[in-house]
Order: C-alpha cells, then structure tokens, then sequence
C-alpha cells in the first residue's frame, strides 16, 4: 500500500479522476445563490476538479503540506476552494473544527466520500448518521467500555503484544509497518469474532484485509483490474467469512437456548439486538478497519518518534521498568496501566505530531456564520484535525516531539491543548482509550525488551492514510540488563 502514494498522480489516473470528477460535478443538485453572503477567501480553482490534486497531494503527517499552508498564508485559516467538484470551505481553525464536530446533527452532517461508504458498506458507522448512527455507536462504546478494557481487552492485548515481539529476532531487519499491522489485526478479529492468529481462516481474512485496504487508499474507478474493483471483490470474501461466523454463533445460541458465553462482539450481536444480518455485518467490518488503521499507525509513529528521541526513550523505559519491578502479577494489570504517566505523554505527543487523522467531511445542513463568514448550506466543510496539532498558537515549537509538554497542562499555552486525532463531538471514535491502551502494553514489552535502529530513511506520510513509504524498517538489538 505504500506505494500507492509514489503512483497516486501517473497519467492515466489523473485523466481517470478527472473524468470522475466531471461526472460527480453534473450530479449536484442544483445551484445555491451565494451572491449576498460573506464566503471566506479563496478561489475555486480549475473547472470541475478544482483544487483536489494539490489538496490531495502527499506529504509529511507532521505538516500541514504545502497547499494548506499557502492558503493559510494568502487567505487566513478559513478558506474557500473547490474539492471533488464540489464547493467546499476549509478549515484549519481549531476553534471552529470544534465547532463543526460538535453541531453534529444540528448544523452540519457527515458527509463521507460516496465511494468509501461502498467500500466499508452502508450501514458502516462511518457512512451512517442520525439515529441508526447512535445506535451503532452505542453499541461499540459498550463493547469497549472501560470495565472491558480493564477485564477483558487488557489480557488479551498484552499476550498478543507477546505474540509478535517474541517473533523479532535480535539483529534482523522488518517492516516496523507491517508488524504493527499484525498486532492490531490479530487483536481485532479474535475480540470481534474469535479468530485466532495463524489459522487458515483468519490468515485468508488478512490477506483479502490487506487488497480490501489497498482499495480504500485508490482511485474509486470500478473498472476490471482497477485495486478499487480488487477491493470490493475483497469485501465480498470478507463479507462471507464474516457470515459463517455470524451462522455459526446463531446456531449455537438456538442450540444452547441463550446459555452460550458470548465472548465476542458477533456473538453479542446475534444473541441481544435487532440489527439484521447485513447491519452486523457492516458493522465489524467497520470497526476492524477503524481499530486496525488507527492502532497499527499509532504504533509505528511512536516507534519512529521514539528512534529519534533518546532521551524519551530512556525516560519510557525507566517508568516501565519500574513498573516490571513493582508488579505483584506476572502480567499487566489495570493499576499497572494506571501508572504509566509519561507513557500517556508519549501517546498524546505522538498523536499530536503524526496526525493519523488529518482531514474530515462534513456538510453545512444550515446557513452557518462564523467569525463574519458565511457557510452556505448543503456547501461541503472540511475540518483539518491536524491544524491545531501543528498552531504555534496553541503549541510551542509545534514541530518538535516533546512528550513533556504534556506532563504541565495548567500553564501557558498548554490550557488550550486538546487532541482531536480520534475525532469530537457525537460522532468521536468509541475506540480511544483502546487504542491508547494498545499503544501503552506494546511499548510496555518493547523498551523491557530491544533497542532499535532504522535502516533507512522513512517518514509517516499523508494521504489518503498514513502509511511509510518504505513501510518503517527497522532493525532490532537486544537491551543490556542493567
């Protein structure tokens, strides 16, 4: 997949995405008289694909690249443009991206790219809204709750971190990428519908995962060999691996007259709601791609973050061995987790400065005015989440990795510090703290256990998901005990 940004603008996709655009532009219904309101600056651009090549061009997650930032120079942090034939007004003002994600409902409404709710399906959480969409969500924020987290997820979470740092051999060179990969993928299907690592099945799921994601970072062009049309071949194979699953657990329910133990989300799902079989469905699929996207980068940005800062490095691995020394148990436990205070720096610092998340969609469902400007509705929003990470304004030497600048939250710039990686408001991620505890066991086992190296020259990159271009190589060494 990350090769998919170094291809992204060949000729031949670039002729296809504009004949794309052209036809998405005639599918808009209607025109909206903008003549007497105050948009924000800015122009349009090209006709029918307006700005979208430069918007969509790759660059560091650790910048805002280099179109965002010319707007922001020349118009100021809200601006207007044209994206995907549509127009679209930009945000990269954290007070108002706050503002957007918190009128969920009221005065905008998710506005998910038509090919990605085809991909991930139509009752997938991230294409939903309204009432359906709380229900979804209500039903994931219960699956990962903190009382699971803490007995159910933790356990599990610490033998699979295990699991995949044992396998390092001391001295080799991997892909950091893909075995970040791995870890989340295997925590995911075995908690979502007990699929355990290694077994055929679960090794077919990642394989069609692997062309399913492909898919999802490609041009949305449904045309025989195209690595869309791959992707929603993959889905249907995914879809059906899913649904044996899903038989499987209705029968042993009927079987057993609602005595089975329900020990993953599917079997939660056919025993106690009313979704129907394709709603359940979507609805895994989604939150294996959410918990497997989110966690596996949030895990290689701190492993290269880390490589790089020394002195954090010496700082994680001196609480964590504290903590191995103190534990009355052989593994983790919640208060073990609880004590991990510069871990969480860590974490928050990570996130701020690789940006997992850089951009959403919304729409306007209202007239909307904000600091003089006026935001037609039915006009596309786009919140950049990763403006705020980066304000100097909010953060001083924003560039800079400091997990310390966590450690003081009562002074100076630090009160207007918030991390918008996972999203706000209504439709905020119900999968946060999981992927926070994730990311805090895994660096638990990893400083307890190597040092590391990159072997070559990487970087976390932007669009349309983060990923290395040379997917984070690194080499491992073993830790002198002291």
């Amino acid at each position: 997949m990350a090769m998919d940004f170094l291809l992204f603008f060949s000729p031949l996709i670039i002729l296809s995405f504009i004949i794309l655009i052209i036809i998405s532009t005639f599918k808009i219904n209607g025109k909206i008289n903008t003549k007497s309101m105050k948009l924000p600056p800015g122009t349009m651009g090209l006709p029918f694909i307006g700005h979208t090549i430069p918007f969509m061009q790759p660059h560091s997650s650790s910048s805002l690249g280099l179109f965002i930032n010319q707007n922001i120079t020349k118009h100021g942090r809200i601006f207007k443009m044209s994206l995907l034939g549509k127009p679209t007004i930009v945000s990269a003002d954290g007070d108002f991206n706050r503002y957007i994600l918190q009128s969920e409902g009221r005065m905008f409404k998710n506005s998910c790219p038509t090919s990605i709710a085809e991909i991930l399906g139509r009752w997938s959480m991230l294409a939903l809204e309204g009432e359906i969409h709380k229900e979804m969500r209500s039903i994931a924020v219960n699956f990962m709750s903190n009382a699971k987290l803490r007995t159910y997820f933790l356990p599990d979470i610490e033998q699979q971190a295990l699991k995949i740092l044992n396998s390092w051999k001391v001295g080799s060179t991997f892909s950091a990428h893909v075995e970040g990969k791995k870890f989340a993928f295997n925590l995911m299907v075995k908690h979502l519908m007990s699929m355990n690592p290694g077994l055929p099945e679960t090794e077919k799921l990642r394989k069609e995962y692997n062309t399913f994601m492909k898919g999802m970072a490609s041009m949305p062009l449904n045309l025989p060999f195209t690595s869309y049309k791959k992707a929603l071949q993959s889905r249907s194979v995914i879809l059906n691996i899913m649904g044996r699953c899903f038989d499987e657990r209705v029968e042993k329910i009927r079987e057993a007259c609602n005595g089975l133990e329900k020990d993953d989300l599917l079997a939660s799902l056919s025993a106690e709601t009313n979704l129907t079989r394709d709603q359940i469905l979507d609805l895994i699929l989604g939150m294996l791609f959410a918990g497997h996207e989110t966690s596996s980068a949030a895990i290689c940005l701190a492993i290269y973050f880390l490589e790089s800062s020394p002195k954090a490095l010496q700082q994680l691995r001196e609480e964590h061995e504290y903590i191995n020394r103190m534990k009355s148990e052989s593994g983790l436990t919640w208060d073990d987790y609880k004590q991990m205070e510069f871990t969480q720096c860590v974490i928050n610092e990570t996130l701020r400065l690789g940006n997992i998340v850089k951009f959403l969609h919304r729409k306007a469902i209202k007239d909307v005015q904000y600091k003089g400007y006026d935001i037609p509705c039915g006009w596309e929003v786009v919140p950049i989440i990763s403006a705020a990470h980066l304000d100097s304004n909010i953060y001083d030497d924003p560039q800079t990795y400091n997990p310390w600048r966590w450690q003081n939250t009562s002074t100076g710039k630090s009160k207007n510090k918030s991390i918008m990686s996972f999203s706000g408001g209504p439709r905020m991620c119900p999968g946060a703290e999981l992927s926070k505890m994730e990311m805090a066991v895994f660096l638990h086992h990893l400083v307890l256990k190597f040092n590391w190296e990159l072997v070559e020259h990487d970087y976390p990159v932007s669009f349309p998901f983060l990923g290395f271009p040379k997917n984070l190589p690194i080499k491992v060494h073993e830790l002198k005990q002291n």
